[in-house]
């Protein structure tokens, strides 16, 4: 099996407007709120289905060079750390962003260096 995407990242000035505006336009909800001010949004299913859920991530200011958007991954068959080093025997990069180590999830790069985020939540495969 493989990987499969669980959430979109999208950062952005203001949550709530974005929210509102994707809540409408997709039928989603507002499935969680963080203190930042950052807000995740999906199905009335919730985390975990058919479809991703949007993460709305609070920036001030966008982060030059950096897109706006990334993909989070979850695996569907192997437990985070197995499929961490299939990633990276598939290619995927380390990108050094000043994480502490201690974060549940991994923040890789493609072969591009588009940066991607492998979480540890197994979800079932589609």
């Amino acid at each position: 099996m493989a990987s499969r995407i669980s959430e979109l990242v999208l950062g952005c000035r203001d949550p709530e407007v974005l929210a509102r505006f994707w809540c409408e336009v997709l039928d989603f909800v507002v499935l969680d709120r963080e203190e930042d001010g950052s807000l995740e949004i999906g199905p009335r299913a919730g985390f975990g289905g058919a479809q991703p859920t949007i993460i709305l991530s609070r920036r001030d200011k966008p982060e030059p060079g950096k897109p706006r958007l990334h993909i989070d991954v979850n695996p569907t068959d192997r437990d985070q750390g197995a499929e961490l080093e299939r990633l990276l025997g598939l290619g995927a990069g380390r990108p050094d962003i000043g994480q502490s180590g201690d974060e549940p999830w991994h923040v890789l790069s493609d072969p591009e260096g588009n940066e991607f985020c492998l979480l540890k939540r197994r979800l079932d495969p589609l």
